[in-house]
């Protein structure tokens, strides 16, 4: 299954930004080489500028790194719930809220690396075992429909989008 796939009725268009950062690659292929990548991206970047904001009150790169992490939780959560067949509608989260009190900066940029594999590793497990029929189930989130493979793609395409504003934003 690859995001072209998906029926615009799986997601709402606050994801399509997300879903449009993805290359034609299927969903497990797309969350493994996200694992590899980001590591090896997040790996080549000087120390120094894991705490840079490239203007005031933007996030640093180590609050983008745990943003990514806590909001993989989230929607993994969310596909968990879809995925077991719990049709009780879902709340957003508000990630503003989240970034300050994540306290990344905190943290030792190995410490983050590691908690972003064990997050990803756990996410491939479940969207591993889920099956073709599960990856379809609906559910509500966020007051809109979203697939459990939809979720999936999101996870991906919300990781691309911001190593795509990492590149454009803090690295030039």
């Amino acid at each position: 299954m690859k995001p072209n796939e998906l029926l615009k009725m799986e997601y709402s268009s606050f994801n399509t930004t997300y879903i449009d950062a993805l290359e034609d690659i299927s969903l497990i292929e797309g969350l493994e080489k996200g694992l590899n990548q980001m590591i090896s991206f997040i790996s080549i970047i000087p120390l120094e500028k894991m705490e840079y904001r490239y203007a005031e009150n933007k996030w640093t790169i180590k609050d983008i790194l745990l943003h990514l992490i806590d909001s993989e939780r989230i929607f993994a959560y969310r596909a968990l719930r879809i995925g077991r067949g719990d049709k009780t509608p879902l709340p957003g989260f508000e990630e503003n809220d989240y970034v300050p009190n994540a306290m990344a900066n905190n943290r030792t940029l190995e410490s983050l690396i590691v908690e972003f594999q064990f997050v990803r590793k756990s996410t491939l497990s479940l969207f591993k075992n889920f099956s073709g029929e599960q990856l379809l189930y609906l559910g509500t989130s966020s007051d809109s429909a979203i697939s459990v493979r939809a979720l999936g793609f999101i996870i991906s395409g919300h990781q691309n989008h911001h190593l795509r504003i990492i590149k454009e934003r803090y690295l030039k």
